[in-house]
């Protein structure tokens, strides 16, 4: 809903429709009128005004349903179930001089905003600005902020896709944080869901045909492709030109992109990314599109002119999992398609693990191979830890947790001096040891039951007892995963690695575009990364290893031998090395 325009909302299976608007005077029932412009539209004559609070009535033929918030809600004060409320449009931008960055150039960090800081508001991130800075990082990268059950959630049960949670800051929180973020020469990139709607709170039903029937796991299947999807693939294009127009956000992370029912000649993916091009023209600023797919499809990252969808970049699960398994010797789940030097050889060498090629754990062939002739390593994003792969586990223990720090340094200099885009996930840069479980705070009892027995049903196939894992609905579930900002001398000198890797991979030049020059070679327990001019040299084991490779020592986290003509390195150590 945009103020100074009459109010309007897409029923196209209400029978009769009525607008309830509350002000701090009265509170008036105003009837609805079908438009006769827009096929399944309802408008009334009367205009919106600034902090109107408002909700819909809709009558299915045999009775009214409660007052129902505004699909297109831009904001919902009291929560979710809550009247939606009109919002003044105007900010006081001053980020005049951001001109933007590509995905090339940046270095992600993935971050929770209720968890990140104490205080869990957009204005405490604000504070965290020039640390993150002075780290490395140049985008930071905000789980979903859209409105869900009360005041925890991981945010992927948002449900008001053009709201911001109020417990956050709000609407107003969010445009303050992007602009002091691009003041510090910052940018941020917002994580969406498309793919379902929250359990709680989800009244798009009442409404039209939002969702097809079927389950991604999650919820309903999003309509993007049956009988009324032109409007859910409008409301959904109209989100994405909010988040990138008006808030001024520099890209988007679209979540498991896989789960969406998309069979149009015209990918929803393809029209996303048109969308942010048509901003990006407009404003001279670039707007990304990363997706995160189970897929292996170079389709997602391939040039529109070579028949792709020509989105910025995608999440890269393999290379983790490839690193992930022979860190930590986990091999259970999908890892057991991992787990050998010779396999993270490959990826890296590839970008894909599975290139038409067979999956134990899925049981069939999967993937498909990019065409490294046209697609810059860049496009992939990598990482040691995301919010999923430390979140999705029983107990929500990070790597940092269960590794030492010689073997956390190594993982992240493998992920930041290759040249894919990397992304660290809130907290590993000093090897936090505060748990990220899944945590949630829907306001039904009965689906707080429900996510809680589920989870409980899920691990305990795995083995684990049920006392063992957090309840996600509990509070103290939530407030173990807040981050803690007091270092430990170990932690620091984990931190001070990290931004020193971040720094050689700019000042080495490490963001190179075809990942056919990437030199990757490899024995039963060592590797090496690199280029004629440097290399990375690493021991994935706890003897010391010599390696072939000489040169000058740039860096490590141990304290290997490095002569012209080889290299001793210690236990779990590396050498990055010029030549």
């Amino acid at each position: 809903m945009i103020a100074l325009e009459p109010y309007r909302v897409w029923a196209p299976i209400a029978h009769n429709l009525r607008l309830r608007i509350n002000s701090e005077e009265n509170s008036e029932v105003l009837e609805m009128h079908r438009d006769p412009h827009r096929s399944g539209w309802w408008v009334c004559d009367r205009i919106a005004q600034v902090g109107d609070r408002y909700g819909f009535e809709v009558f299915d033929g045999t009775e009214w349903s409660i007052t129902l918030p505004d699909p297109r809600t831009t904001s919902q004060p009291d929560g979710i179930h809550g009247l939606s409320q009109i919002l003044d449009p105007d900010f006081e931008w001053t980020d005049q001089d951001w001109t933007g960055r590509i995905l090339s150039a940046q270095v992600l960090y993935e971050l929770h905003v209720g968890t990140f800081t104490p205080e869990g508001t957009f204005e405490a991130i604000v504070d965290k600005l020039d640390y993150l800075r002075e780290l490395g990082v140049t985008t930071i990268e905000l789980m979903p902020v859209q409105p869900f059950g009360g005041e925890r959630n991981w945010g992927y049960d948002g449900v008001d896709w053009f709201a911001v949670q109020e417990s956050y800051g709000g609407a107003e929180g969010l445009k303050k944080l992007v602009n002091a973020a691009h003041e510090k020469n910052i940018g941020v990139v917002l994580d969406v869901v498309y793919n379902h709607f929250g359990p709680d709170g989800n009244y798009t039903g009442f409404f039209g045909p939002y969702t097809a029937g079927g389950s991604t796991g999650w919820g309903e299947v999003v309509n993007i492709s049956e009988h009324g999807s032109d409007e859910v693939r409008r409301y959904i294009l109209d989100a994405v030109r909010q988040w990138l127009d008006d808030f001024h956000i520099d890209g988007l992370r679209l979540d498991a992109v896989h789960s969406l029912d998309d069979r149009g000649a015209f990918s929803i993916l393809e029209q996303i990314q048109y969308v942010a091009d048509q901003v990006e023209s407009r404003t001279g600023v670039p707007r990304v599109i990363i997706a995160e797919s189970d897929l292996n499809d170079p389709r997602l990252i391939t040039p529109e002119e070579n028949g792709g969808y020509g989105l910025a970049g995608q999440w890269v699960d393999d290379i983790h999992h490839s690193l992930h398994t022979i860190v930590s010797g986990e091999t259970h789940a999908y890892y057991e398609d991992f787990g050998t030097i010779e396999i993270l050889a490959e990826t890296l060498r590839n970008g894909f693990r599975f290139r038409n090629s067979y999956s134990g754990f899925r049981g069939r062939t999967h993937g498909r191979a990019l065409d490294l002739t046209t697609t810059p390593p860049w496009r992939l994003v990598t990482y040691t830890t995301t919010h999923d792969q430390t979140g999705n586990r029983a107990q929500g223990d990070r790597p940092s947790m269960n590794l030492t720090p010689r073997q956390q340094v190594l993982k992240a200099a493998v992920i930041y001096l290759s040249p894919f885009t990397p992304m660290l996930f809130m907290g590993e840069e000093y090897g936090a040891q505060t748990p990220f479980p899944f945590f949630c705070s829907h306001t039904n009892d009965e689906l707080n039951r429900l996510t809680r027995e589920g989870r409980f049903r899920e691990f305990a196939r795995s083995g684990w007892d049920p006392k063992d894992v957090p309840d996600p609905s509990s509070a103290e579930t939530f407030a173990s995963a807040k981050l803690e900002w007091d270092f430990t001398s170990e932690q620091a000198e984990i931190h001070e690695a990290y931004a020193t890797l971040l720094r050689l991979r700019k000042d080495l030049r490490l963001v190179r575009s075809d990942l056919r020059e990437l030199q990757v070679e490899h024995g039963p327990n060592w590797l090496t990364m690199g280029y004629d001019d440097v290399v990375l040299a690493v021991n994935f084991s706890n003897t010391e290893v010599t390696l072939p490779i000489g040169g000058d020592l740039v860096y490590s986290f141990s304290s290997p031998r490095v002569t012209e003509d080889e290299t001793l390195l210690d236990e779990w150590g590396f050498a990055l090395i010029q030549r």
